[in-house]
């Protein structure tokens, strides 16, 4: 495949994780690639390697060997201050917690990763606000998070990783605290609004209710990538009479 086509590129990535008693090797040489206009789901069992695999293609955590590429860009090679940039400007994130802020309602929480970017505050909500009523939150633009719903807070969390159009959005257990109707939703929304073909999405989850979304799916174990199929296969697998 064309290197242009690839919104990641992991080979060999190994991450150890001194315990002070023992080292545990979280990531063992693993081999992973992302195409762009690709929604990407990591499986596995907990402890697998998952959330320390999304985080070093994020920028979040560096590897200790291998070359994990994020639009031909090794953010191993970077500054701290580059490292931060490069993920603000490329990086979208949704959390199973949602990390929403508080005291903020839902457009002043989307808005923040433009401010922090340098926009002026005024242009940061207007742009919120187109972000909410794509995701069918036009009506509670001042709303609290105390206000809102599960299902709507993650909307607004979706909101505010898409606001300034990153083109990698990465998930861990988006859906895990939603109800089966809810996540379904959720995920509609997170396949048709950030989809594009110069985009990706990531996804960790345990949920195999959304496996079909997926256009492929990572299965890891024990720090490996053990394999990866399309989601009609796995979605087949997980609904045998044998996995039941």
């Amino acid at each position: 495949m064309d290197a242009n086509e690839l919104a990641v590129r992991c080979r060999k990535i190994v991450k150890v994780y001194d315990t002070g008693d023992q080292k545990v090797t979280a990531l063992n040489s693993v081999d992973l690639d992302i195409r762009m206009g690709e929604l990407m789901m990591l499986v596995g069992p907990s402890g697998c390697g998952k959330t320390t695999l999304i985080s070093v293609i994020a920028g979040i955590l560096d590897q200790d060997s291998g070359t994990c590429e994020l639009f031909g860009e090794d953010l191993i090679n970077m500054s701290g201050n580059d490292k931060l940039n490069f993920r603000a400007k490329n990086v979208g994130f949704v959390f199973q917690a949602f990390n929403l802020l508080p005291s903020l309602n839902a457009k002043e929480n989307v808005s923040v990763p433009l401010i922090i970017n340098g926009m002026k505050r005024a242009e940061a909500e207007s742009r919120a606000a187109d972000v909410l009523a794509q995701v069918g939150l036009d009506n509670r633009f001042t709303s609290l998070p105390s206000q809102l719903s599960g299902g709507q807070q993650q909307r607004v969390a979706i909101a505010r990783a898409l606001v300034h159009s990153p083109r990698l959005i990465v998930c861990d257990e988006p859906t895990s605290a939603l109800d089966h109707d809810t996540g379904h939703t959720v995920m509609e929304l997170l396949k048709g609004v950030a989809l594009h073909s110069d985009r990706a999405l990531v996804i960790v989850t345990h949920d195999a209710r959304i496996f079909n979304f997926a256009d492929r799916i990572a299965e890891m174990d024990d720090g490996h990538i053990v394999k990866v199929t399309n989601s009609a296969v796995m979605a087949r697998k997980t609904n045998s009479p044998e996995a039941l």
